[in-house]
C-alpha cells in the first residue's frame, strides 16, 4: 500500500528543512530514482550497517544504538528479500527509502545513522559492492561457457572444416581451433572483469558529501568491514569516480561483440547453405507462415542485444565527459545503464552456453566444403622448402591455380606433368602436400592447428578453469 505525502513528497525528502514551498510534481518525478535505484537496497543496507558500526567505533553513537540500527537494518533487509517492502510516494531513493523505514522501526535512533555521511559516497559505495557482485556472477557464468567450448572442442578434435578470411575459403583448420578461438576471447572478457574488481575495490564511504568525514570515522576498519581491499584516496574523487560502471559497460560491449561474433559465425554455419552445424530445437524458432523453418532466433538474439551494450556504455560515456569535479545529479544516470548491461548479460550467456553444449556437428558437411584451393599456401611451402623465395612460390602456384580454374578443376586433379611445366621444383611427393590433413598437422607451432598442438590448447584452456 502506497502511502500518500505532500505535494510533491518534500516533507519526507533528507533535505527539506531548508525548503518552505513544495516541490512542482513533474520535478520531483523528474529527480526521483527510486524507481531504478530500489535494487541497490541490499548493498545500501549493507553499507548502512557498516557505517553504523563505524559510528560506534569512533564514540559518536553508543554501541547499543549501533546495535538497534544493525537490527533495524537487518529487519528491512529481510522486508526487500521477501517482497514486503512498501515503497512510498515519498521515497526519493534507495537511501531515503531505508532510512524512512528504519525510522518506522526504531525511532528517532535511525537519524543517527546519516551523521557524518552523505549520499554521495553513499551511492558511490553503493555502486561498488554491486559492481563487485555482478563482476562475480558473470566471471561465474563465463567459466560456464568456456567449460562448453572445450567439452565440444575435445569431442570434435578429428572433425577439418574449412577456415575463412573475408569470408573466403582460407585454409583447413580444425573445428576445434575455430571453436577455441571463443574460448580465448572470452577469457580476456575474464580478465578485463578482474581489472574491474581490482579497481572498484576501494571504499569511498567516510569522503562525506566532497569534503571527508567530520567525525573521525576509521575508514580502513569500514572498507575491512565491507570487505574492500582499501579506501579510496581522495574524497572529490570517490563521490564521482564512475570508472568502474564505465570498466564493466566496456567489458560488457567487447564481451557482447564477441559473443555476436560467435552468434554470427553458428547462424552462417548453420545455414543450409553451409551445413556444418545445427542448432538443437530448444534455441530456434519457427516461422509463423513456413512449415519447415527453423530459425537461430537465439544467435540473432544475441547479435541484436550487442547493440544496447554498446549503446549503454556510450551513453554513459557522454553522460560523463563534461562533468566538472566532484559529485553532479548527471551521475544517476549511471544506473540505468549499469543495470541493463548486468542483465543483458546475464541473460545471454546461459542461452549462448546452452547453444554451444547442445550444438551438433556435421562432420560430412564440413568434410564436403574442404576444396582443393585451400592447399594453394601449403603448395608454395612445398617449393619454399625446395629453396625457392616465398615470393617466387607464391607466384608459381598462382599459375597453378589459375590452370585449375581454366581447366574447371581442381588442384588435386592436375597431373604431375601440368605442375612440371610450369616448375622443375613439383616432385612425385607432391602429392604428400595436397591432403588436408598434411594441411593441419604442419602448423604444429603453439596455437597451431595440428592435432598435438590444439591437445596443447586444450590443456592450457582446462588449467585457466582449473580443471
Amino acid at each position: 500500500m502506497v502511502a500518500a505525502t505532500d505535494s510533491g513528497g518534500r516533507a519526507g525528502a533528507l533535505w527539506g528543512g531548508r525548503y518552505s514551498g513544495a516541490t512542482d510534481e513533474q520535478m520531483w518525478a523528474f529527480n526521483a530514482s527510486i524507481g531504478f535505484d530500489a535494487r541497490l537496497a541490499q548493498v545500501d543496507i549493507r553499507g548502512s550497517m557498516a557505517y553504523a558500526r563505524a559510528l560506534a567505533r569512533a564514540s559518536i553513537i553508543s554501541h547499543d544504538e549501533a546495535s538497534i540500527l544493525v537490527e533495524g537494518l537487518q529487519h528491512v533487509a529481510a522486508e526487500f528479500s521477501d517482497g514486503t517492502f512498501a515503497l512510498r510516494s515519498g521515497d526519493e531513493d534507495i537511501h531515503t527509502a531505508v532510512e524512512r523505514r528504519l525510522g518506522e522501526l526504531v525511532g528517532p535512533v535511525a537519524g543517527k545513522l546519516h551523521t557524518g555521511r552523505s549520499r554521495n559516497d553513499q551511492v558511490a559505495t553503493d555502486v561498488r559492492l554491486y559492481v563487485l557482485d555482478a563482476v562475480a556472477a558473470l566471471d561465474a557464468a563465463l567459466q560456464s561457457l568456456q567449460a562448453a567450448i572445450i567439452d565440444h572442442a575435445a569431442a570434435h578434435i578429428d572433425v577439418l572444416m574449412p577456415g575463412y578470411t573475408h569470408l573466403q575459403p582460407a585454409q583447413p583448420v580444425r573445428f576445434a581451433h575455430w571453436l577455441l578461438s571463443f574460448f580465448w576471447m572470452l577469457q580476456r572478457d575474464r580478465e578485463r572483469l578482474a581489472g574491474v574488481r581490482q579497481r572498484a575495490n576501494a571504499c569511498p564511504l567516510g569522503a562525506g558529501a566532497l569534503a571527508g568525514n567530520a567525525y573521525g570515522i576509521d575508514r580502513a576498519a569500514l572498507a575491512a568491514d565491507l570487505g574492500f581491499a582499501g579506501v579510496t584516496e581522495n574524497s572529490m574523487d570517490a563521490v564521482s569516480d564512475r570508472d568502474m560502471v564505465l570498466e564493466l559497460l566496456g567489458a560488457g560491449a567487447i564481451l557482447g561483440t564477441h559473443l555476436s561474433r560467435l552468434a554470427e559465425d553458428l547462424i552462417l554455419y548453420a545455414s543450409a547453405e553451409f551445413g556444418f552445424v545445427r542448432l538443437a530445437e530448444q534455441y530456434t524458432t519457427g516461422s509463423s507462415i513456413m512449415p519447415q523453418k527453423r530459425n537461430p532466433d537465439s544467435m540473432e538474439l544475441v547479435r541484436g542485444k550487442t547493440g544496447r551494450l554498446v549503446g549503454n556504455l556510450t551513453r554513459l560515456l557522454v553522460t560523463v565527459k563534461g562533468l566538472p569535479s566532484s559529485y553532479d545529479k548527471d551521475l544517476q544516470e549511471d544506473k540505468e545503464p549499469l543495470f541493463d548491461t548486468i542483465d543483458t548479460l546475464q541473460l545471454l550467456l546461459p542461452v549462448v552456453t546452452g547453444v554451444v553444449a547442445t550444438l551438433e556437428v556435421c562432420p560430412e558437411r564440413t568434410s564436403a566444403a574442404l576444396r582443393d584451393d585451400l592447399l594453394a599456401t601449403d603448395l608454395a611451402d612445398y617449393l619454399t622448402r625446395r629453396g625457392l623465395p616465398f615470393r617466387e612460390a607464391h607466384h608459381i602456384v598462382g599459375r597453378c591455380v589459375l590452370l585449375a580454374e581454366e581447366r574447371g578443376v581442381g588442384l588435386t586433379e592436375l597431373t604431375l606433368a601440368d605442375y612440371g611445366g610450369i616448375s622443375s621444383l613439383f616432385e612425385a611427393d607432391l602429392s604428400e602436400a595436397l591432403s588436408f590433413e598434411s594441411s593441419v598437422e604442419a602448423r604444429a607451432v603453439r596455437g597451431g592447428t595440428s592435432r598435438a598442438a590444439v591437445l596443447e590448447q586444450l590443456e592450457r584452456a582446462r588449467a585457466l578453469l582449473g580443471n
